[in-house]
């Protein structure tokens, strides 16, 4: 089971920065309050063999404020843009750290960037597209020590109702993955 214990203010925090923009539009001064947070990668990961898409399980804490009787999400592999290295390079971490397939860099087919939380943030997010099968399987995946993260397969034919089910609480992230899918790689 998992709760709230206590919502505090950062004095110094680690990855989000609460600034204040002071800027002008149509003549006029405003302001708006916004996070500066780290740009991120995320892969929509296709099980071939499985004939699945392999997304993640995650408790989210802001989504558990929100709704206290579930703060689990499902989403795409990805993480937070951190390193010196390429984002190609990022993703296939992730995928390897978060899913347990080590897949080929060369093999990830960038899909798109774009923004993400423009409300509050405005992150930049390029999403990645790979295939792997059960040979590329090295370990559980799971993520870092502090995550908990639980490997899911969902079948491509059922994907489609999946996206609309409102009982899997998901992001648009992968909505909007699979819709390339289905337009670009297959047809059901």
């Amino acid at each position: 089971m998992y709760k709230i214990n206590s919502i505090q203010t950062l004095k110094e925090p680690n990855f989000v920065k609460p600034i204040l923009i002071n800027y002008s539009a149509k003549g006029i001064s405003r302001k708006w309050e916004a996070v500066v947070t780290h740009d991120s990668v995320a892969v929509l990961l296709w099980h071939r063999e499985r004939d699945a898409f392999v997304l993640v399980k995650q408790l989210r804490a802001t989504v558990l404020n929100k709704n206290p009787n579930n703060g689990m999400m499902y989403e795409l592999c990805a993480g937070i843009v951190d390193k010196n290295k390429s984002l190609a390079e990022i993703a296939k971490e992730e995928v390897l750290e978060e899913c347990g397939y080590d897949i080929p860099v060369e093999s990830l087919k960038k899909i798109n960037s774009f923004y993400t939380s423009v409300g509050i943030s405005g992150t930049f997010q390029t999403l990645y597209y790979a295939e792997c099968n059960d040979s590329m399987k090295v370990n559980n995946g799971g993520g870092l020590d502090e995550e908990d993260i639980e490997v899911i397969y969902i079948p491509t034919k059922g994907a489609k109702e999946f996206m609309f089910d409102e009982s899997y609480q998901k992001t648009t992230g992968v909505m909007m993955a699979f819709y390339w899918f289905f337009d670009n790689q297959h047809s059901l």
